[in-house]
């Protein structure tokens, strides 16, 4: 039994079956574990969630920005800008089932030693406080009063953790954090102006996963979000955003059931999968 982490799909249909069929992927066997973004700026969205739905508990996925995104216009919170392409998934003759099952889906994972979530993690959270604060948002989303949370989703304070932290700017800084991330300072302040590669950030701003005394070094962890940041191939983390839709590829790492119970010391490098995908959009406009 194999176990595939595969980062921003962004509504690449055609891309993912080439990725499942370059990895003899079988539902019956192995388990696909998508990082997020599963939706926006690709050519067949719908596709996207009506396939990863119909491999049921095979597919566990996770919720990036773009897929909060879409469950926000579908309430009529934001208004689709001109980059997004999820009018299929609104106008669908099942999009009621598309968004109950997008909205269902999880803010964060953990197999064995192995964490995933879409973005980032805050380097004051351990592994299991992770889980436990996504577990939060994810009992939000799946609620009756889903549609009243939207709104309140969106904006960049506080920017700071703090345990005290109640209602919406509790759950904004999670919905930030583990979806939104890519840098920030020595004390977990978060900057969300800088999207380029790591090297490009100011001297007082550190990826997420480079910050001294982080709390999930001990476990490996596995993202997406990030097409820009060209990162070192390195044992403890990976991002699997290679830029599908954006002129990059499509990836999966490779994982059996076995290394997932390796620790970050003992684990050997991620084994990356990749196909080309053709869309060619700019990941910094």
């Amino acid at each position: 039994m194999a176990l595939y982490l595969i980062g921003d799909i962004q509504g690449c249909d055609e891309a993912l079956e080439r990725l499942l069929a370059h990895i003899a992927f079988s539902p019956s066997r192995d388990t696909l574990y998508l990082l997020g973004d599963l939706v926006n700026r690709g050519p067949d969205n719908a596709g996207v969630l009506r396939r990863l739905m119909g491999y049921g508990a095979s597919a566990q996925c996770l919720l990036g920005n773009h897929d909060l995104h879409l469950l926000a216009v579908s309430c009529g919170v934001r208004k689709p800008s001109s980059q997004d392409t999820t009018q299929d998934i609104l106008t669908a003759p099942d999009s009621a089932e598309l968004l109950h099952w997008l909205r269902h889906q999880h803010m964060a994972i953990q197999v064995g030693q192995v964490l995933m979530v879409h973005a980032g993690v805050l380097p004051q959270w351990t592994a299991q406080q992770t889980l436990a604060l996504a577990g939060e948002v994810e009992a939000v989303l799946r609620s009756d009063d889903w549609t009243q949370f939207m709104p309140q989703m969106y904006g960049g304070l506080p920017n700071v953790w703090r345990d005290g932290l109640e209602g919406a700017d509790r759950l904004r800084v999670i919905v930030n954090a583990l979806t939104r991330l890519r840098f920030c300072d020595a004390h977990g302040a978060m900057d969300f102006s800088v999207k380029e590669s790591a090297d490009k950030a100011p001297a007082h701003l550190l990826p997420w996963f480079d910050v001294p005394g982080r709390l999930t070094a001990d476990v490996r962890v596995a993202f997406g979000h990030w097409s820009t940041l060209d990162s070192a191939n390195r044992p403890d983390v990976v991002c699997l955003d290679d830029g599908c839709v954006w002129g990059g590829c499509l990836s999966a790492a490779k994982l059996e059931a076995k290394d997932t119970l390796l620790s970050v010391n003992d684990a050997p490098a991620w084994e990356r999968l990749s196909v080309k995908c053709p869309q060619t959009l700019d990941p910094l406009t």
